[in-house]
């Protein structure tokens, strides 16, 4: 009898370890299948070339539109670091990219004019974004970011800067200079809120501002009578 009850009593210790074991292994299988973390995204500096090759865009964030509505907010300080070339591939396109095998862009343009380049202010100078070559081509080896700022100072690594071109309108409207003015504002803000969206889901800090040295920008840039700057953006990392 005592014989039977040893030998129960070592099936249940036996079943009890089997079993704690099964557990383990399962706990364990199933932490490894769990997705990796995602490895810090390559950081790539900015060359200070007369012409950036740009990158091809990230579409890959994980904020919805809606989240990014929620989180914007505009900001004036920034990080002292300097904006990834991944970082800045992503944002033009965002701001005012070609999405499309026609050509047209992510902002929209009264009549399709695409009256609005996008400057590109650094500390290497400044930069036209050419959105069909995906590429920067430098204006001017000029830091620029000062007259951007006007009397307002801000510390930011990338100013952008919207100029309408109004003599892009087709000849009916670009004689009518303040139907067309008003346009190409409106133009511009589309671009300034691609901007500010993108930042909102990119974690990045901008702030939209029409402030700015519009003359000593106008002397720089060489623009024309009919090219004018009207608002600008600067960006960073969040402080």
């Amino acid at each position: 009898m005592i014989e039977i009850r040893a030998m129960r009593k070592n099936i249940i210790n036996m079943a009890a370890i089997g079993f704690f074991t099964l557990a383990l292994t399962a706990c364990g299988n199933a932490a490894s299948n769990q997705p990796e973390a995602k490895a810090d995204k390559a950081a790539t500096e900015i060359p200070a070339d007369s012409i950036i090759k740009l990158l091809e865009p990230d579409k890959t964030l994980d904020a919805s539109l809606m989240q990014a509505l929620t989180d914007r907010a505009s900001q004036r300080e920034f990080a002292d670091k300097q904006l990834s070339l991944e970082d800045l591939s992503s944002l033009l396109w965002a701001a005012n990219g070609v999405n499309r095998e026609d050509g047209k862009r992510t902002a929209p343009s009264a009549v399709n004019a695409q009256d609005v380049d996008i400057y590109v202010s650094m500390a290497s100078g400044a930069y036209l974004y050419d959105a069909k070559q995906s590429q920067l081509t430098r204006i001017t080896t000029e830091d620029l970011r000062s007259a951007v700022c006007g009397k307002q100072p801000m510390e930011a690594p990338v100013f952008l800067v919207m100029v309408a071109d109004i003599s892009r309108y087709p000849e009916g409207l670009a004689s009518q200079r303040p139907l067309v003015e008003s346009f190409a504002a409106m133009d511009a803000g589309y671009v300034s809120q691609n901007i500010c969206l993108y930042c909102s889901a990119a974690k990045l800090a901008t702030v939209p501002r029409a402030s700015m040295d519009k003359e000593a920008l106008t002397k720089s840039l060489n623009l024309k009578d009919t090219q004018i700057p009207l608002l600008n953006n600067p960006v960073g990392y969040m402080k």
